[in-house]
Order: C-alpha cells, then sequence, then structure tokens
C-alpha cells in the first residue's frame, strides 16, 4: 500500500503576524478641531517577513496580493453601519504601507467623545480584519445592539427584485400572514421603477426558521404566483424571487439591495435619471497609462453613507481601490478613486468605462428618498407587515422606501410613501392611517433626501439630469499631495 505524505500546517499559523503584529487602530481628537480622526494602518510584511509579492503581468500591470478584495469597503462599512458622518477620506494601499483615514462626526457634526463609542470603533475595526464577530459583551458596552445592519441567519430569508408597482408589497406580506409566516425584518429599495425587498421569516407556530422542504416549496410557490400577477411575461419583464433556508455567515443588508438592483439591471436607464437635489451626479474615467491605474472622479449632492455606496458598488463589480480621496465641499461631496480590475487591468474600452460610470450613478441614485417619511412604533403582532401595507394601499399610498425591525416586544420602522401618481400625500390621508393602525405614527418630512440631510439649509428640490462624463479630470499628483501633507501630522498609532 502506497503512503503518501502531506505537509502539515498549523491552523494558527495564518493568524501568527496579526497576533504578533496586531492590528492598530488610531482614533485621534487632536488633530482637528471639527470632527474625529480614524486612522487604520495596515501591514504588508508576509509571514516570512519578506515584503510581500508585488506579481506583474505580461501587459506590465501589477498585482498587490496585500490589498485584500473588500477590506476597504469593511472599513467603511463599520462606520457606516454606527451612523457616523465621513466628511473626508484619504486611502492609500500600494506598494509596501498601507494607510486609511477617515474623518468622521456623529449626525450632529460633534466629534466622537463617548469612550465605550471609540472602544468599539476600535475593536469593530480589527475584529472585521480578523473576519470575526463583535462580542455580545463589547456591544452591551455601548448600550445598544449594533447589528441592525445585518440579517439574520437564524430565520428564512426571501429576496425579491422586479417591477415596481402599487400595491406589492401589501399582496406580498399578505401571502407571508396567510401562510404562518412570522416577518420579523422587511427592507426594500426602489429606482428606475424596479424594487428589490428583502424580508426574514420565521415559523409562527414554532419560531425560528422554516426548514420543511415542502412548505418551502409551497411558500415559494404562492409568492411566484403573486408576482406574476403583476408582471407582464409576453413583455419579458425581469425578475426574481429566492426563498432560502438560513445559511452560515452574515448578510449585510444595504449591500444585498445594491446587489440585487445590480443584478436587475436598474443602471440601465441612468444616464436620463436624476438624484432629487437639484445638481447632476456627475461622473468621469480616465486611464492613467504611466501608473497602471483607471482613475474615477464622482461629483454629487453629499449625504450620508454615500462613501459606502460607491466603495461598495466599485468593490462588487470586481474592481480594487489603490488610493482615494474624498470630500465635502459645502453640500457637495467629491470623490477620486485610483481603481485596477481584480486581476490587476485597467478599464480598457469605453463601454466598460461607461458601464462603471451607470453603475456609480445608479447607487447614489437609490438611497435617494421620494415622498412623506413615516416613523412607526408598535406593538408586534403576528401580521403586522400585512397590516401596514393593506392601510397604505387601501388609502392610495405608494411604497418607494421601506424598513422595519422588532425588538422584543416592539416593532419600529419608517416607510416613504406618496400617492399612487408619485404626488405627495394628503394629511388627511395620514390621520386616517394613524386611526387605523394604532401605535406611534410621525410624519417626519417630506423630501428628496434621507432625513439627517432634510433639515439642512439651501436644499434645491428642482431636478435635473445625471451626467456620464469620460474626459480626463485626474490629478495624480494632488492626490499624493494630499496624502502626504496629511501622513506628515500622524504620531505614534496605537490602542
Amino acid at each position: 500500500m502506497e503512503n503518501i505524505y502531506k505537509p502539515y500546517f498549523d491552523p494558527d499559523y495564518e493568524s501568527l503576524i496579526e497576533r504578533i503584529h496586531p492590528p492598530r487602530v488610531c482614533i485621534d481628537n487632536d488633530a482637528c478641531q471639527d470632527c474625529t480622526l480614524v486612522k487604520i494602518p495596515r501591514y504588508s510584511e508576509a509571514p516570512n517577513g519578506e515584503p510581500l509579492e508585488i506579481k506583474k503581468k505580461k501587459d506590465g500591470t501589477r498585482v498587490d496580493s496585500a490589498n485584500k478584495h473588500g477590506i476597504l469597503l469593511e472599513m467603511v462599512q463599520v462606520l457606516t453601519d454606527l451612523d457616523l458622518v465621513i466628511s473626508k477620506s484619504y486611502i492609500c494601499s500600494d506598494g509596501g504601507w498601507f494607510m486609511d483615514v477617515f474623518h468622521v462626526t456623529d449626525q450632529l457634526g460633534n466629534k466622537l467623545t463617548d469612550e465605550s463609542l471609540l472602544h468599539y470603533i476600535q475593536q469593530a475595526l480589527c475584529a472585521n480584519r480578523k473576519q470575526q464577530g463583535i462580542s455580545k459583551e463589547l456591544q452591551a458596552l455601548l448600550g445598544r445592539e449594533m447589528n441592525p445592519r445585518h440579517f439574520s441567519t437564524e430565520h428564512t430569508a426571501f429576496e425579491f427584485t422586479g417591477t415596481d408597482r402599487p400595491g406589492l408589497m401589501s399582496e406580498i406580506s399578505a401571502v407571508l400572514a396567510e401562510l404562518g409566516c412570522h416577518v420579523t425584518t422587511a427592507v426594500a429599495w426602489t429606482h428606475n421603477s424596479r424594487v428589490a425587498c428583502m424580508i426574514c421569516l420565521e415559523d409562527e407556530l414554532k419560531g425560528g426558521p422554516i426548514r420543511d422542504p415542502k412548505r418551502l416549496a409551497h411558500l415559494e410557490e404562492q409568492l411566484e404566483n403573486v408576482v406574476e400577477a403583476h408582471h407582464n411575461d409576453k413583455g419579458g419583464e425581469r425578475r426574481s424571487l429566492r426563498l432560502t433556508a438560513p445559511v452560515a455567515g452574515r448578510t449585510h443588508t444595504d449591500r444585498r439591495l445594491h446587489q440585487l438592483m445590480f443584478g436587475d439591471k436598474d443602471y440601465e436607464n441612468c444616464c436620463g435619471g436624476c438624484d432629487g437635489s437639484g445638481d447632476r451626479i456627475q461622473v468621469s474615467i480616465e486611464n492613467c497609462k504611466e501608473k497602471g491605474y483607471s482613475v474615477v472622479n464622482v461629483k454629487s449632492r453629499d449625504r450620508p453613507k454615500l462613501l459606502f455606496d460607491t466603495v461598495c458598488t466599485l468593490t462588487d463589480m470586481q474592481y480594487v481601490v489603490f488610493h482615494a480621496a474624498v470630500s465635502s465641499r459645502g453640500s457637495i461631496a467629491v470623490q477620486e478613486y485610483y481603481i485596477r480590475q481584480i486581476d490587476g487591468g485597467t478599464l480598457g474600452s469605453e463601454s466598460e468605462r461607461n458601464r462603471v460610470a451607470q453603475c456609480l450613478i445608479a447607487a447614489i441614485e437609490r438611497r435617494v428618498t421620494h415622498g412623506l417619511r413615516l416613523d412607526i412604533r408598535i406593538k408586534n403582532r403576528l401580521g403586522l407587515l400585512s397590516d401596514i401595507t393593506r392601510v397604505f394601499r387601501e388609502n392610495g399610498l405608494s411604497i418607494r422606501m421601506a424598513e422595519i425591525g422588532v425588538q422584543g416586544e416592539r416593532a419600529s420602522g419608517s416607510f416613504y410613501v406618496t400617492d399612487f401618481s408619485g404626488r405627495d400625500v394628503n394629511p388627511n390621508t395620514i390621520e386616517l392611517i394613524r386611526k387605523e393602525i394604532g401605535g406611534t405614527i410621525m410624519a417626519v418630512n417630506k423630501s428628496s433626501f434621507p432625513p439627517s440631510l432634510a433639515a439642512s439649509p439651501n436644499r434645491d428640490r428642482s431636478t435635473a439630469a445625471s451626467r456620464v462624463d469620460i474626459r480626463p479630470r485626474f490629478s495624480l499628483g494632488s492626490l499624493w499631495s494630499q496624502i502626504e501633507r496629511f501622513s506628515s501630522n500622524f504620531g505614534p498609532v496605537g490602542f
């Protein structure tokens, strides 16, 4: 009998460097008067202490193995999940050193001074790099549950994309209630007459996920019937529907919604779309041949989570960000990214550059809200989402964006609504809805902006077309000067 020998690898060896040189996150409240600096250096050493390999392809382009794909998105995700505002950011992750710097404030524009929050940010950023979750003890220290942007893996998940129609959410939630499914979380986005929806379900009687394959198949069949009734199969309208049992890992809600919308190709008509602010979304893309980068410039109205939306789109389109400079000038945000494809190449064709520009415009537009925002807090009960959406439909309201979740015995969420024709909601209708639904319903604002920006001054309510611009606009020297000037202020970095 032939003996086969295989090398043994200690499972702890892979994380040896992380343990010898743990990730260091410096939170600096002294360098700037009006914001907190979060500095995240990253090591570029291989386990043997040698510099990480910079591979060269046949065409001369470089692939830096140290710049792990998606790591920038993970950093941004931690900060945006805490509802922090990122006003500036500098990213450099090429060659032999790495540094991400974020200027952050709370929603009111104040520095971060809560020690438990600062400790949480440090630990969360390190945990993300190690691909670990955040302990319950650390969440308790912060004083709130810090997992709102992740769908629970303990429930059955329902995902849907298709044509947006009035009453669709009501009919879907009614079917779920009739078939004994309790909704624990639901989110929905609409954009360019398309809709993406994610719903977490559990068994009404037994609790927990629905695992019976026959019941899952029947539930999916009934949901398909609802979707078919709202789509014209002869016209070839796109749609997708998926019902899945719990899986390992976590699903980030906002990222998954971007992925669903992208898969549904909602970006196809973005060149003629509008961002709801009166300012055009400008995207320019140019190749920097001497450095081997494609340079992407984005100019748009500033808003919360803008950096997350653009970085998420580039990441999921399989592009790696090596350098970036992001800043806000008044109400306008300017973003500049130096990117390569995941295999090291640049955006070689005009069609590819146009597609990237369209997708970035779509990512920015998706989170722009339209209509009246209704905040709802109510005692949780079976069929609650079905009752809420039914009342909306019976009163002639269409849901433009929605998010609702359950915490203990209470349910809370926000709905952006218009009438079926897209016009403003009659105030008398809101009073009728309050009486029928019960609980606490607050009409927060009527705006094309998320609530945190709606109260800002000088907001132009007119609309204008988005623009895709492929003209040269980049300046590699200006980016380096910004990073070098900023890096000169760095002191010792540590916990």
